[in-house]
């Protein structure tokens, strides 16, 4: 048997699985738009846990930060610190109200969640805009996943690079229209154990070519002594805000719908303190394997950018992890480590394009809020949406990731926080803090600045500042008059 047959068959193996997993979840759903988009609020915490890791960890993990780290060597390990940290945070405080407040006002998708004022009273201008704001960031999200998922099959059988997204596309469509987030959870926690078996699995075979830390850094250092240095250089605002960019990187999931709705069918929300549990261990692990791979692979791959320059060598860093594989593994393994990176993108890509649908029929297009073959439909056209941006894209995953996250974050992270800690909020005062949040992630992505402080910090900061101004200045003084004299 060749071996690409053996890796084809390896992989198809996963995939076939990962989809009758989703398939088998329909038997437990009933016909109805909130069991498709929260699955009645019953999962259990374990499956809560392990799928939230799978859609956090996605194509940014295995493909966008082992080929960022192979870039410039040990001082990834910043990004990846500081997201932890920064994720950690919103667990302790967010996710139970996410919780506790959506079911009290029956809510099923986070645009709907961010419309919905401290008195149960939805703003509907809030709603379409932040249904839009879904649609639109959250589709070139998804299609990011499948573009990873390109760059993967491309790499290793070199079939064309629309191949890969149509596979993806075409699965995802099939086990969520069967199951919805049911599916969509119970294939994630699937995939988020072969994803950490796949990296567990190739860390391990590093560490025997090269050695342990000591080996690996000294090889490093002999490639470039940069590479080992843990601070980077030139940073314009200082290492302190470097780092605290990375940090609100991770704060910003409190804007992820695709995240945020699996907190909505948590089955209690006194289980969300099992699932953190669960989440941090696994996914700290994970972080750390794909460091560590990254690393690896600027030693073992030391030549992957030979010859290329600007976007040409962006995109073959981007390849670090599926050419490493060809490189250390047995071809039945290469397939194992294939089907968990296909995986890490398709269970983030299903998740994005449910949150889509539930946006378009929850939020823009309310008058579906109960229509379950609407919800199936929304489905559909999203993941058609989101192929037309994957075929079409010209940027790297990294890049596509990193911009739609912090958009996102920008623009429903800060409203929520205001939702959740059930302030007054007016719906100008609401669109004017989303507009500012996206207006300083586009302005700063561009600036000189983008490389010094991650555009999430200031994305986020600058909406809250602007509610503390109108709020405690211009709104109170009306609400007592007399407090102004």
């Amino acid at each position: 048997m060749s071996t690409q047959i053996q890796i084809v068959l390896s992989f198809v193996f996963f995939l076939i699985l990962f989809t009758m997993i989703g398939i088998a979840s329909s038997r437990y759903m009933s016909k109805s738009s909130e069991d498709y988009l929260v699955a009645g609020r019953s999962v259990n915490p374990w499956l809560v846990a392990l799928s939230a890791v799978s859609t956090n960890n996605s194509g940014y993990m295995f493909i966008g930060l082992i080929g960022f780290t192979w870039r410039v060597g040990l001082e990834a390990v910043w990004i990846t610190f500081g997201w932890i940290l920064g994720d950690l945070i919103t667990w302790f405080w967010v996710h139970k109200k996410v919780r506790s407040q959506s079911e009290a006002h029956n809510l099923v998708s986070v645009p709907a969640l961010v419309a919905t004022d401290h008195e149960g009273k939805n703003q509907k201008v809030i709603g379409i805009i932040a249904g839009l704001l879904t649609l639109f960031f959250l589709g070139g999200y998804a299609a990011a996943q499948l573009k990873a998922g390109s760059t993967t099959l491309h790499a290793i059988f070199g079939w064309p690079t629309w191949l890969g997204a149509v596979i993806g596309v075409v699965i995802v469509a099939i086990y969520c229209m069967s199951g919805g987030i049911r599916a969509s959870i119970w294939t994630d926690a699937a995939q988020s154990l072969v994803m950490i078996f796949a990296m567990t699995m190739l860390l391990t075979a590093c560490y025997l070519k090269v050695g342990g830390p000591s080996e690996l850094f000294g090889a490093l250092k002999a490639i470039d002594p940069k590479l080992v240095e843990l601070f980077p250089d030139g940073l314009a605002l200082g290492f302190g805000l470097y780092f605290l960019g990375f940090v609100f990187g991770g704060v910003t999931t409190i804007g992820q719908p695709h995240i945020l709705v699996r907190f909505m069918a948590i089955d209690a929300t006194e289980s969300i303190n099992k699932a953190r549990n669960i989440y941090f261990v696994w996914y700290t692990f994970f972080s750390a394997a794909a460091f560590g791979v990254g690393l690896y692979s600027r030693v073992l791959l030391p030549d992957l950018t030979k010859g290329l320059s600007g976007a040409e060598a962006i995109a073959a860093t981007e390849g670090a992890l599926p050419y490493l594989s060809i490189e250390m593994l047995a071809p039945i393994l290469i397939g194992v480590i294939l089907a968990g990176l296909f995986s890490a993108t398709m269970s983030t890509a299903d998740s994005q394009i449910l949150s889509c649908s539930a946006a378009v029929t929850q939020d823009v297009m309310p008058s579906f809020k109960k229509s379950y073959k609407a919800a199936k439909v929304a489905t559909i056209g999203v993941a058609i949406l989101a192929l037309g941006i994957a075929l079409g894209a010209s940027s790297g995953v990294f890049a596509l990731v990193l911009i739609a996250w912090s958009a996102l974050g920008a623009t429903l992270g800060p409203v929520l926080v205001i939702r959740l800690a059930q302030l007054p909020l007016p719906s100008w005062l609401a669109v004017l803090m989303m507009t500012t949040g996206l207006s300083i992630v586009i302005y700063w992505g561009a600036s000189d600045w983008s490389g010094a402080v991650f555009k999430a910090l200031p994305g986020f900061v600058a909406p809250l500042l602007i509610y503390l101004i109108f709020y405690l200045g211009f709104i109170r003084s009306k609400k007592n008059p007399q407090s102004t004299g």
